[in-house]
């Protein structure tokens, strides 16, 4: 999409971040730019207005970036609009939450215009892409900053990793601050407030700030006041330089956003110690863009396998399946071809369940199934199974029946859910009972229909041990058996809430049985 033709809602508390990025937005030629203070007033916007992208920061009093975030993708209207999230605060739960919600895209403040600027066109265009070869082209080089005015100061060094601005309207403190850090970093020298905020304010701004209080013209305090105004500056770390030493004039600075405070007359050691360790934050930070960037891409992969295994592999298993059914039903098949259409059913169900666990349960586990309800038998399900289940535990010479053996034609009993997902969730419960069932004992499954509710009910002989009876629905919890993974009854509890079920399990160490009932809701 060509971008005069966009409409972009920016969102930010800040008024002068909203201007700013208006002004940037338009000179990148977006065509349309709405403003909002709030996820509040967004959605109003959105109410009313069409919107093509959107442009929000994290932290917002009334509704935060991230509520609005999932208002937006919670809505059919709305949920396809690109969403590009700005934070300065990048813990990885905080990202995982925004990328669990759908985000289309995140950048870490302070962020130059050119990156804005690329952010927005991949975004508008549906590609969000490793961006890690895009590092050179986004970021413009550095180049060395003349002194605005005369100073007596040696040369400095040239392409240092790091750039320190120092700001002082005394030329022999430029030269003394500039001979101590020259030798370690780039140094940019300017005796002005104003000069300071055009460098800042600039496409290539410095890593750290030395500021000084006492300036005529504009002070350290107007001059840290007007960078938290201005989104490349805005979080550029501050190190007030002064010969003020009374707590409450440090505290001003510190209050105002400085991180901290260093007293004439300089202890270069002191001075030098300082500088390095702030330094090291924010190359820390640096690298929290790509750190997230990669996040956002392995959810994307993720997301393109899992739509590989949910179509590309469920589709031709479905068909594997219907084969065999049409194999078993030949009355011309041989025993063998008959036998052979069992064990292709009973792999392909197999199959069909481990997709399912290893995709469905991740998008319930992240509040992001969208159940899509239809009737199905319960009893048809449940008697095939059993035929591939008596087959699987042939060996344990288990008694399996299902009551009611025959279902009355003209009463059948149909649940409300999704047939794929019930698959895994009645293929694990008879799996965990045959698991847990002695040897040349029984597992019964049982159906009835009680308030509205289709139950079905499996009793095996074998108590679930008292050590895990409190938290037998947990994940990878298990008993007894070297290769479990705790993930049977764990998923069948979640697949049964996904499909608004309930779960219960009664154990009886008197008649040493384990008794499990799952509730779908009965299509009326």
């Amino acid at each position: 999409m060509q971008l005069n033709k966009l409409t972009v809602l920016i969102v930010d508390d800040m008024a002068p971040i909203r201007k700013i990025t208006y002004e940037q937005l338009r000179r990148f030629g977006i065509g349309q730019v709405i403003q909002a203070e709030n996820g509040a007033q967004a959605l109003n916007v959105l109410k009313k207005r069409h919107v093509d992208l959107i442009l929000s920061d994290w932290n917002m009093p009334v509704m935060s970036g991230i509520e609005f975030l999932k208002t937006v993708r919670q809505s059919e209207t709305w949920r396809h609009i690109p969403f590009i999230m700005i934070t300065a605060e990048a813990e990885r739960n905080r990202v995982s939450e925004a990328i669990s919600e759908g985000v289309t895209d995140l950048i870490i403040k302070p962020f130059t215009t050119a990156l804005l600027q690329s952010r927005l066109q991949q975004a508008a265009k549906g590609d969000v892409r490793n961006r890690q070869s895009l590092a050179n082209s986004e970021e413009p080089e550095l180049e060395e900053l003349p002194i605005p005015e005369p100073v007596a100061a040696t040369p400095l060094a040239q392409s240092k990793q790091n750039t320190v601005l120092v700001v002082d309207d005394t030329p022999e403190n430029l030269t003394l601050l500039g001979g101590l850090l020259r030798d370690d970093y780039r140094v940019l020298l300017t005796k002005t407030g104003k000069k300071a905020l055009e460098i800042c304010c600039s496409e290539t701004p410095p890593d750290l700030i030395l500021l000084d209080v006492m300036m005529p013209e504009m002070d350290g305090y107007e001059v840290l006041e007007k960078l938290r105004q201005h989104p490349n500056s805005q979080h550029i770390p501050v190190i007030f330089v002064t010969a003020l030493t009374e707590i409450g004039d440090q505290t001003k600075g510190l209050e105002g956003g400085a991180i901290d405070y260093i007293t004439k007359p300089i202890q270069p050691e002191l001075l030098k110690l300082r500088v390095r360790n702030h330094l090291r934050s924010v190359d820390l930070h640096k690298h929290l863009q790509s750190d997230l960037d990669n996040l956002i891409e392995k959810e994307k992969l993720k997301n393109s396998v899992d739509q590989l295994l949910r179509h590309d592999l469920k589709g031709p298993i479905a068909g594997i399946v219907a084969l065999a059914e049409q194999i078993k039903t030949d009355r011309q098949a041989t025993a063998n071809i008959n036998e052979s259409s069992v064990m292709i059913d009973e792999l392909s169900m197999q199959l069909l369940n481990m997709i399912n666990l290893s995709t469905e349960l991740y998008k319930i586990e992240q509040g992001r199934f969208e159940l899509k309800a239809k009737p199905f038998s319960v009893h048809l399900m449940l008697k095939k199974m059993l035929t591939v289940v008596r087959k699987t535990f042939s060996s344990k010479q288990l008694l399996m029946y299902l009551e009611p053996e025959e279902e009355d034609p003209g009463n059948e009993v149909l649940a409300l859910g999704d047939e794929s997902l019930s698959y895994s969730l009645f293929f694990n419960l008879l799996k965990n009972a045959c698991e847990a069932a002695p040897g040349r004992s029984r597992v019964s499954v049982s159906i009835n229909v009680v308030d509205n509710k289709v139950e079905v009910t499996t009793e095996n002989v074998g108590a679930v041990p008292e050590a895990i009876r409190e938290n037998f629905w947990e994940k990878y919890v298990t008993s007894g058996k070297d290769t479990g993974t705790g993930l049977g009854t764990y998923s069948v509890s979640l697949l049964s809430d996904a499909q608004n079920g309930e779960v219960s399990m009664r154990t009886s160490d008197k008649d040493n049985t384990t008794t499990i009932t799952v509730a779908l809701p009965l299509s009326v």
